[in-house]
């Protein structure tokens, strides 16, 4: 009888190799918080947003925490029924089919290998402006930022490549001292600043388009909470934990980048070109309140921030890497895990040397860090937008072919497909003239080779895209770690 129940299971999971059900929710949430980086996004979100939203950039930052929670919600559509390591490439392929699901993993390599390339940058620039306050480096050195890329990247190997659970304390440690260190300097801000609140205006801006505005630098400031759903297989709990962690870390997120906001507001208020006009605002209004040892913590925390950021990316990247060669559509090899660590350790081999050596490069040749991270950011930030808008029109299809769709997601999606696409133009508006259009154009060049070759090539294995964690007969018989929901 028993024989018979378990005939139909498989004796191996199509993701087997990775640490299956050891992460617990706190580990859980740690990689979607510090993929976001929100201590990091707190200092410079708020002052990009007002460029365009003005006194009403708190309203942007509503806007696109409601916005992400009703992307959250789409893909909690998924994660509370399928386990998957390839994060939205692999949901969006369970509603929309593979071309679909294969422009969602080009989307997601750009937007988590570019956004760990950017924290790399981002984390080595305020460790030097760190060691210049200290006086121990001078002021725009490069090389000092060179190194600290390098050193930043072996560690960051280091991590990735050791085991999830592991990886996972390392980035909840740091992600909780970086957001503490954070709060604490915006408390200490908000207690000694004189100033009243600017007016807030009923709205960012004039019309849709003045929305779309303000809505676009406050929305980037949450890519990356999603990250949860690439450790699906390696959660505990995952049908639980995950759709929890992925709205979590949204409203979270939210709520810092609201406090942030009313904070750097609040002491700008008294100055003629207000927020805006300062391009850190927050070491100037800490200088300007006689309080310049804040400056100090303020770049210890981003700096931590960032590192978080580019380990807890990097752990994405890599499995929706894994999961692409499980589907046939990437190098076998790829989807190959080290027996005793349990992570994909090939496609970090070949990842790691292309996210440290490219900053690195582009470093050494002259360039200057900031213009490297504004340009690697607003390159990720397309690669996140085409992702959200894939697995949103996913989620209602997917509940279609399962037979459970009900209204509730229809009226979501209704929502925030026509949001995202208008974020998604006045995203390419807004970057057109600069580097990143034709960063855009070559990439969609290389992604459509791609796709044309595994039309001629591998087409069975594009077709069947979309390798999930199933229950197998070691779960059913208690020999698996964990439990599956």
């Amino acid at each position: 009888m028993r024989h018979g129940a378990l005939s139909g299971l498989r004796h191996r999971s199509p993701v087997h190799g990775l640490d299956r059900r050891r992460l617990g929710p706190l580990e859980v949430l740690a990689q979607s918080v510090s993929t976001a980086a929100p201590a990091a996004a707190m200092a410079a979100a708020p002052a990009i947003a007002a460029t365009t939203a003005g006194s009403g950039t708190i309203w942007s930052f509503v806007v696109a925490m409601a916005v992400s929670l009703l992307i959250g919600s789409c893909i909690g559509r998924f994660t509370r029924r399928m386990a998957v390591a390839g994060s939205l490439y692999s949901l969006t392929a369970k509603g929309m089919g593979p071309v679909a699901a294969f422009t969602s993993g080009v989307a997601l390599l750009v937007g988590y290998g570019v956004l760990a390339t950017a924290a790399l940058v981002g984390s080595a620039t305020y460790i030097g402006a760190f060691l210049v306050r200290l006086g121990i480096a001078a002021g725009g050195s490069q090389p000092v930022t060179v190194v600290a890329v390098l050193v930043l990247g072996l560690l960051a190997t280091g991590g990735v490549l050791a085991r999830v659970r592991l990886s996972a304390r390392v980035v909840l440690l740091v992600e909780a001292v970086s957001i503490s260190l954070m709060i604490g300097v915006f408390v200490v801000l908000l207690s000694v600043t004189p100033g009243v609140p600017a007016p807030v205006s009923a709205a960012p801006g004039p019309g849709l388009a003045g929305l779309a505005a303000g809505v676009l630098p406050a929305l980037s400031a949450f890519i990356g909470f999603e990250a949860a759903t690439a450790l699906g297989v390696e959660a505990r709990r995952p049908f639980r934990a995950i759709p929890r962690v992925v709205m979590g870390t949204a409203g979270v997120a939210g709520v810092l980048y609201l406090f942030a906001t009313f904070t750097q507001l609040v002491g700008f208020a008294g100055t003629s070109a207000g927020l805006a006009a300062v391009a850190e605002p927050v070491p100037a209004l800490a200088i300007a309140l006689g309080r310049p040892w804040l400056a100090l913590v303020l770049d210890l925390g981003i700096a931590m921030s960032f590192a978080a950021c580019s380990l807890a990316t990097l752990n994405v990247l890599v499995r929706v890497v894994f999961s692409m060669a499980r589907d046939g559509i990437a190098p076998a090899a790829l989807g190959a895990t080290h027996r005793r660590l349990q992570t994909p350790h090939i496609a970090i081999a070949v990842v790691m040397p292309v996210v440290v050596g490219v900053p690195a490069a582009l470093l050494a040749a002259g360039l200057p860090a900031a213009q490297v991270l504004a340009d690697l950011l607003t390159l990720s930030t397309f690669g996140y937008l085409v992702a959200y808008l894939l697995v949103c029109l996913a989620a209602p299809l997917f509940l279609r072919r399962i037979g459970e769709l009900t209204a509730p997601p229809v009226v979501v999606t209704a929502v925030v497909v026509p949001v995202l696409l208008v974020v998604l133009v006045a995203f390419v508006v807004s970057a057109w003239g600069g580097v990143v259009p034709v960063l855009i154009g070559v990439l969609l060049i290389v992604g459509l080779a791609w796709l044309g070759w595994l039309r001629l090539h591998r087409p069975a294995a594009l077709a069947g895209i979309g390798v999930y964690d199933e229950t197998v007969t070691a779960d059913v018989l208690g020999a698996a770690p964990g439990r599956a929901a």
